[in-house]
C-alpha cells in the first residue's frame, strides 16, 4: 500500500483525524510513530515520513507516540475493501491466527507458501506476518494496559503473549517504557476502568464518525435468535462460539466509540472476539469516502443526507450467516428468524454458564448437518441444500474464514445445489465484509430502488449500480431501508 507523502504531510499539518489508522506519521528527529492528528507540533517534510502499518514503523526503528496514542484508534479500512492477498492476510492476522496456527498456517489458509506471503506483506505493508502480529499483539495489550485494571499476567494472556518475559520485552520495545509505567501514566489520566471481575473484560472500541448505530442496531435486532441473541434500546448482546471456547458480549453505542463488555470462558480469545465483533458492526468502515461516493448519484444523495455514516452489518460465525442466509430464501425476516429458533433450540449448544437471556450457541454445522432434515421444515430441496452445505463446512470442503478469496468462496457455495448468486453474494458481504457487493435479484431491494426513482429492473439496477463502486454494498443498505416493509434478508 502506497502513501503519497505530499498527501500525507497535508493531512499532518491539518491534523485531520479521519486518516488515523489508515496510516502512521514517523518523525525522524524524535524516534516517535503518531497518528496523524497528533497534537503536537507538525514536524517539517523533510523529517516526517510515513508507514502504512504500524508494524512497519516499528520495523524501521521508531516506537509510539505516549501523547497521541497512535494505536488506539479504528482499524484501517483497507483490511475491509481490499481482497487481495495482503488484506486477506492481515484480516487473519487481526483475528489471531498467527497466534493460533503460526506463519504456516496463515500461508495455509490464503493458499501460498510461507516465503510468498512474506515478500507479498512486506512489500505491501513494510513488515512480515511475525512482525504485523507482534505489532497487534501490541495494540491489544496498550489498550488493555491503559484502559483497564487487569492484572499484567492477564494482559499478557488475553493479548495473544506466549509468556510473560515475552509481554514485557515487547512493550519495551515498542513504546519504550514498561507496562507498569504505561498503567500508572493511565491512571493518572483517568483512563482506567474498573476490571469487572474473572473472565470479563470492559473496553472502548473507537469507531469512525458518522456511525449509523440505530440502523444496525435495528437490523440486528429484527432478526436476533432467542438465547444466542438479544436486545434492549441501544443495546446488543450474543454469545460467540470461539477457538478456545465460548463468550459473550454486550455492546452499546456510546458516540465515538462502542461500550463493550466481554465474559470470556478462555482470555486466550479476547483479541479474536474483539476483531469479529468490530467486523460485525462495521466499525472500521471510512462513512465520509463511502458517503461522498454514494451522494454523488442524486437518486441517493437524500438518504445519505438522511442516514449518514450507514454500515453493513458483518457476521461472528460463517456457519450461522450461511444457514441464516439459506432460511431467508424467498421468505419475510420473521420467518427466517422463526426456523432459526427452531434448529438453535433443538442443536444448538448450551453455554457451561448461562448469562441472563444469552443461554445458547448457534449449532455447529456438524449438528446442523446431521438433523437438519428431521428439524427444519419448508421445501425439501431447501432443506436438503443446508444439510449438505453444513455437511460440507463440517467436512472442510467449503472453508469459512474473513481469509478465503471471495470469488473462490462465491463459487465454491453455488456448486451446491440450491445456493445462487443472491445466496452468494449475501454471504461474501456478510462474512468477508465485501463493500461492494450488489444484489439486484433481490425484491426488497428493488422495491426499495423504486422508491427512490431508481430503475428497478434486474438488469437496469445492476448496470446503474456501477457507479457506485466500490461501495454498492452500502448503497445496497439505503436500498433495503427505503423498502421500508417486506424486506426478505
Amino acid at each position: 500500500m502506497l502513501i503519497d507523502p505530499e498527501q500525507g504531510y497535508r493531512a499532518v499539518v491539518s491534523r485531520d483525524a479521519r486518516f488515523d489508522g489508515q496510516f502512521f506519521l514517523a518523525v525522524r528527529p524524535t524516534g516517535l510513530y503518531c497518528r496523524p492528528s497528533c497534537p503536537s507540533i507538525a514536524p517539517r517534510r523533510r523529517n516526517a515520513e510515513f508507514f502504512a502499518t504500524a508494524a512497519a514503523a516499528q520495523q524501521a526503528g521508531y516506537r509510539a507516540c505516549r501523547r497521541c496514542l497512535p494505536d488506539i484508534v479504528p482499524g484501517s479500512p483497507e483490511w475491509d475493501v481490499r481482497g487481495d492477498l495482503a488484506g486477506r492476510a492481515m484480516r487473519l492476522i487481526i483475528d489471531g491466527v498467527v497466534e493460533r496456527e503460526g506463519v504456516p498456517g496463515l500461508a495455509r489458509r490464503v493458499g501460498y507458501s510461507e516465503r510468498h506471503l512474506t515478500r507479498v506483506l512486506t512489500a505491501e505493508l513494510g513488515a512480515g506476518p511475525l512482525a504485523l502480529a507482534r505489532a497487534h499483539r501490541a495494540h491489544t495489550a496498550r489498550l488493555l494496559i491503559e484502559t483497564t485494571t487487569m492484572s499484567v499476567a492477564d494482559v499478557a494472556i488475553a493479548s495473544g503473549f506466549a509468556s510473560v518475559r515475552q509481554f514485557n520485552d515487547t512493550i519495551r520495545a515498542v513504546f519504550a517504557t514498561t507496562p507498569s509505567e504505561l498503567r500508572v501514566a493511565a491512571q493518572r489520566a483517568g483512563r482506567l476502568r474498573q476490571h469487572a471481575g474473572p473472565g470479563r473484560v470492559r473496553l472502548r472500541l473507537p469507531v469512525r464518525t458518522p456511525f449509523d448505530a440505530a440502523g444496525i442496531l435495528a437490523f440486528l435486532g429484527a432478526r436476533a435468535i432467542p438465547g444466542v441473541e438479544s436486545t434492549r434500546p441501544g443495546r446488543y448482546s450474543r454469545t460467540l462460539r470461539l477457538p478456545h471456547g465460548s463468550a459473550t458480549a454486550h455492546l452499546r453505542p456510546a458516540g465515538t466509540h462502542v461500550e463493550c463488555t466481554l465474559r470470556l470462558a478462555d482470555l486466550r480469545d479476547l483479541s479474536t472476539a474483539v476483531s469479529r465483533l468490530r467486523r460485525l458492526f462495521d466499525l472500521d468502515a471510512d462513512p465520509g469516502v463511502i458517503d461522498a461516493v454514494l451522494a454523488a448519484d442524486p437518486a441517493l444523495t437524500a438518504a445519505v443526507a438522511a442516514t449518514p455514516g450507514i454500515r453493513v452489518p458483518g457476521s461472528v460465525d460463517g456457519t450461522e450467516t450461511v444457514v441464516r442466509a439459506l432460511l431467508g430464501q424467498q421468505v419475510s425476516v420473521s420467518a427466517a428468524r422463526t426456523a432459526a429458533r427452531k434448529l438453535t433450540e433443538a442443536v444448538g449448544e448450551e453455554l457451561p454458564t448461562p448469562e441472563g437471556e444469552l443461554t445458547t450457541l448457534f449449532p455447529s454445522a456438524a449438528a446442523v448437518a446431521e438433523r437438519a432434515s428431521e428439524i427444519l421444515t419448508g421445501p425439501a430441496r431447501r432443506v436438503e441444500t443446508i444439510r449438505a452445505v453444513c455437511a460440507g463446512i463440517a467436512s472442510g470442503d467449503i472453508e469459512l474464514h474473513v481469509g478465503v478469496d471471495a470469488e473462490t468462496l462465491r463459487s465454491r457455495l453455488q456448486s451446491y445445489p440450491g445456493i445462487g448468486p443472491w445466496t452468494a453474494g449475501y454471504v461474501v458481504m456478510r462474512l468477508l465484509g465485501d463493500p461492494d457487493v450488489l444484489l439486484p435479484q433481490d425484491l426488497a431491494l428493488r422495491n426499495g430502488a423504486r422508491a427512490l426513482g431508481l430503475p428497478s429492473s434486474t438488469e437496469a439496477l445492476a448496470e446503474h449500480g456501477r457507479s457506485w463502486r466500490p461501495w454498492r454494498s452500502y448503497a445496497g443498505m439505503h436500498l433495503w431501508r427505503a423498502a421500508a416493509a417486506g424486506i426478505t434478508l
